[in-house]
């Protein structure tokens, strides 16, 4: 899935990284604690969150996430788009809360390509998906 697929699902503003919105996302998780995103989220993924500090973008940078969406409206301070600009990672905003914009970008996927892409996280118990690749 392309960043302006995202965009678009999501109805979201790009408040930097117009021109990577080509850059492909292979995963994608959400979540506001930042152990959670550097124990579970692949590299290339895209990450919503509604905390909106510097420690996102930095752990998103450690993390190799391509891509941060703040949800629920939350636009980061100026000093955030900076850095994140500074790091070449796109952000992006929405309305939607976590759980609607996952579910959108899930229901997506599954109509565009029919591929399972999981925008739940890992540690997620509920997740049967998860819980079958932790048995591989």
């Amino acid at each position: 899935m392309k960043i302006s697929e995202i965009r678009n699902i999501l109805k979201a503003t790009v408040l930097v990284g117009d021109d990577q919105l080509d850059k492909t996302i292979v995963a994608g998780g959400g979540s506001d604690l930042m152990d959670d995103i550097l124990s579970s989220l692949a590299e290339g993924s895209v990450l919503l969150t509604g905390i909106t500090t510097e420690q996102v973008i930095q752990t998103a940078k450690v993390a190799g996430i391509v891509a941060v969406v703040f949800v629920r409206g939350k636009k980061p301070n100026e000093n955030i788009i900076e850095l994140a600009s500074s790091y070449d990672m796109p952000i992006l905003l929405t309305s939607y809360s976590m759980f609607e914009a996952s579910g959108r970008l899930y229901k997506s996927t599954m109509i565009m390509n029919g591929e399972f892409l999981c925008m739940m996280i890992e540690s997620c118990s509920s997740c049967l998906y998860w819980k079958e690749r932790r048995q591989v």
